[in-house]
């Protein structure tokens, strides 16, 4: 029994199984039912003349062309193999495939090249994702080639035991080309990372951002009137809330306009152009500032294009703000040659650019992911119908001793209130309680006398310790990167230890796109200690009552506290 290859073309080239294995008695027999010992014949020569026509040449008839002994052998689809022959093929044991480099386009020197990069992702496939925390930890994650990013970052707040909301998001991280984006919640978490340089400093970070669908609960500041004023003009009879929202819900995005930095291609010099995002795509005036509509040229390809936040343009890219963006082509994979970098004059001005770009590349599909991202708020946290409280729960009832005899309150409303108030009640109790230091108690600090830092005095409480929105000795230009990062949004805050008086504390909120400092003081009144922001006219018993108070009042803020940075470690 012999063996030999085989060339199966399969109908012209196929790159699936171009080599097939078979033995050479299966061969003879499939090609004329056994009746012939060989269909590979020698060449003619002198005294081995072919007696029927030229060799290799096929006259018609039912039989296989013959061919030469170097001659690939074409099989025709309309062979007749006998039952017996496929019940003998079927019954050989399958041999691996000898040139497994020449069925995989992405791993064949033949039929990839290094400007295709790594190829698609395969379907079915497993492949490691690795994400980094802000701390700067890694976890690898093992993902299919479908995997979503919301369905990493739900991944990811299970195995952290985060609290679950919408505004978890991968972030996409170029550290040598100083840009990020966030990925859409849609988006091949594997397909981005397979689009990435070989050797790049490039990752994923899991972190917040509570500007991902801040534009569909308050549109007014992502689009100001200044800049949609071409929409206004055409649809005078609506409000600018009201026709914002209407390109929101609709899926389409409002035309936009504005003056913008841009870094001529080739040379280091910036200089200020009029741009127009319009349905057909972004303009700018050749004309430099002009607003004419005939000086208006194509700029670029937004559908073919990712946009990315400049992170330190001033260092990287000499740009005449912080408030950089770029618009990087698919066919851009490293370098910087073929980005478009641009500038705008302030933070409100890049968030309605940036939200604009989205708007216009994904569309109705950013909406129906806020939607979906809405209906995973409003599910049960618990999985099944099954809910988490015992039948003994459910039949408990809200009850009101307060008078002779006690009544049920029936009441919804009412019942809340009487469970605010005795929870207010319980927690006055226990937070004086183990939030008077020892030597308070015994005997008050004289005019001399320095308490060690708050938070480091061994009896003092340091229950705000454990909170998220504590950062603790977190610097101020820390403060202000951190909640850059996470999304400048109205209401996002945190705490931490003031470094300049080693007594207090420093709430960090932003507003308006800025971010604002409160100092926080200790002072002790009959002995008992309380925090204050308004030399003592509002007056708490620690920082977390100081925090929950001010989550559903403004007191002295601008604003409630409305979302607090946090981060998790992997």
């Amino acid at each position: 029994m012999g063996w030999s290859w085989w060339w199966h073309p399969c109908d012209g080239i196929c790159p699936a199984q171009p080599w097939t294995w078979t033995p050479s008695w299966l061969r003879d027999n499939a090609m004329d039912g056994g009746a012939q010992q060989s269909s590979l014949r020698e060449p003619p020569g002198p005294g081995n003349a072919e007696q029927e026509g030229a060799p290799g040449e096929w006259d018609g008839g039912e039989g296989l062309p013959e061919v030469k002994r170097s001659q690939p052998l074409f099989i025709h689809s309309s062979s007749r193999q006998l039952p017996e022959e496929e019940l003998r093929a079927s019954s050989l044991p399958s041999i691996p495939n000898p040139f497994p480099e020449l069925c995989s386009p992405s791993n064949s020197p033949i039929l990839s090249s290094p400007a295709l990069g790594q190829g698609s992702p395969r379907e079915g496939a497993s492949h490691v994702v690795k994400v980094f925390g802000e701390d700067g930890a890694c976890r690898s994650l093992e993902a299919s080639a479908g995997t979503t990013a919301r369905q990493l970052c739900e991944t990811l707040v299970r195995r952290t035991r985060a609290l679950q909301d919408h505004s978890w998001a991968l972030v996409e991280l170029h550290q040598h080309l100083a840009l990020e984006r966030c990925l859409e919640d849609h988006e091949s978490v594997v397909e981005v990372q397979s689009s990435w340089p070989p050797g790049a400093d490039s990752r994923f970070v899991f972190r917040k951002n509570f500007t991902k669908y801040e534009l569909f609960k308050s549109n007014a500041p992502f689009f100001p009137e200044v800049m949609v004023s071409s929409c206004l003009e055409a649809n005078k009879s609506m409000a600018h809330s009201e026709l914002i929202q209407n390109f929101l819900n609709s899926g389409s995005c409002p035309e936009v306009q504005g003056f913008l930095q841009l870094r001529e291609s080739g040379r280091k010099v910036w200089k200020r152009f009029y741009f127009s995002l319009r349905r057909s795509g972004l303009y700018y005036s050749t004309k430099g500032t002009s607003k004419d509509p005939r000086h208006l040229q194509y700029f670029a390809d937004l559908t073919e294009s990712n946009i990315y936040y400049v992170t330190q343009g001033k260092k990287h890219y000499g740009t005449p703000t912080e408030f950089g963006f770029c618009i990087k082509p698919y066919k851009v994979r490293s370098g910087t040659k073929g980005l478009k970098l641009l500038c705008s004059e302030d933070e409100q001005s890049r968030s309605c650019w940036m939200a604009a770009f989205r708007l216009f590349k994904y569309g109705m599909q950013l909406y129906r992911n806020y939607q979906q991202a809405q209906v995973r708020l409003s599910q049960p946290s618990w999985i099944g119908p099954t809910p988490l409280r015992s039948v003994s729960d459910n039949a408990l009832v809200a009850m009101d001793f307060s008078g002779c005899t006690g009544r049920v309150i029936e009441n919804p409303s009412e019942v809340l209130t009487v469970a605010l108030e005795e929870a207010q009640a319980w927690r006055k109790k226990t937070t004086h309680r183990y939030s008077l230091p020892a030597a308070c108690q015994s005997s008050p600090l004289s005019a001399g006398e320095q308490r060690p830092a708050a938070g480091s005095h061994p009896a003092e409480p340091a229950i705000h310790r454990t909170q998220p929105w504590f950062h603790g000795r977190i610097s101020r230009e820390d403060t202000q990167q951190l909640i850059g990062r996470q999304g400048l949004v109205d209401g996002v805050f945190l705490v931490r230890e003031s470094q300049r008086n080693p007594k207090g504390f420093v709430l960090s909120l932003c507003h308006l796109q800025r971010v604002k400092h409160y100092l926080i003081l200790p002072s002790e009144e009959e002995g008992r200690l309380y925090f204050t922001m308004d030399d003592g006219q509002t007056r708490f018993a620690d920082l977390i009552q100081l925090v929950e108070f001010h989550q559903i009042n403004r007191g002295i803020l601008p604003c409630k506290l409305r979302h607090y940075c946090t981060c998790v470690a992997l």
